[in-house]
C-alpha cells in the first residue's frame, strides 16, 4: 500500500475500542464474519486454498507461516470492528479530516509564478466535501496515485486556494510524501 492508504487505515484503526484477536483461528473468523461465510473470498484475501482456511477455524493449523500470518493480521484489522470503522467514515466525511503532512508539492500556476516543487509542513482541516471523496475513493479501492490526486485537490483548495478567497488559477499536486498523519476526528 502507499502512504495515503497507510495512513487512511491507521487512522481507522485508531478508532477501534477492543484489541484485535490474537490466534490465527479467531481472526480467520473474523474474516469469516466479514465475508458472510465465505471460505472461498477468504482464502482469496488471504492467498491460500479454501481447504486451508477450514483447517485455521477447525483448529488444525495453529501457527501460520510468516506470509500467511502477516496477511492475516493485515486483513482482519481492515475487517475488525465494521461498524465503528463505517461510523469513523461518516464522520470524518461530515466534519472534515484534519492532515498533517510533510510533502513535496508543485504547482501548476499562472504564468510568471514559480511552479517549482517545495517541501512543506502543512497541518490543514479538508474540506467535509474533499474528506467525503477521498474515504470513497478509499473505500471504493482508488490506488495511491488517485488518492494522491483527492488529497492534492483538497489540500490546494484548503490550504493553498485559502478555501477559494486567493489564488484561483492554482492547481496543487502532491509529487512526494515524507509524512502523513490523519484525524477522522476532523479536528473537534
Amino acid at each position: 500500500m502507499g502512504e495515503i492508504q497507510d495512513g487512511i487505515e491507521e487512522a481507522l484503526q485508531a478508532t477501534q475500542t477492543r484489541p484485535l484477536p490474537r490466534s490465527a483461528q479467531a481472526r480467520v473468523r473474523v474474516l469469516l464474519r466479514a465475508e458472510r461465510g465465505d471460505t472461498g473470498a477468504v482464502a482469496r484475501r488471504l492467498g491460500v486454498s479454501r481447504r486451508t482456511v477450514q483447517r485455521y477455524l477447525t483448529g488444525q493449523i495453529r501457527r501460520p507461516g510468516p506470509r500467511v500470518a502477516a496477511a492475516l493480521e493485515r486483513e482482519a484489522r481492515r475487517s475488525w470492528q465494521p461498524g465503528l470503522r463505517a461510523r469513523a467514515i461518516r464522520r470524518a466525511a461530515r466534519l472534515g479530516i484534519t492532515v498533517e503532512t510533510r510533502a513535496r508539492f508543485g504547482f501548476t500556476a499562472a504564468p510568471g509564478s514559480t511552479d517549482d516543487p517545495r517541501l512543506r509542513r502543512v497541518t490543514e482541516l479538508l474540506e467535509p466535501a474533499a474528506s467525503g471523496h477521498l474515504l470513497a475513493a478509499y473505500q471504493g479501492g482508488a490506488e495511491e496515485g488517485e488518492l494522491r490526486r483527492i488529497l492534492g485537490e483538497g489540500l490546494g483548495f484548503s490550504y493553498f486556494r485559502d478555501h477559494g478567497r486567493r489564488a484561483q488559477g492554482l492547481d496543487v499536486e502532491i509529487t512526494d510524501i515524507d509524512y502523513l498523519d490523519l484525524d477522522l476526528g476532523g479536528g473537534a
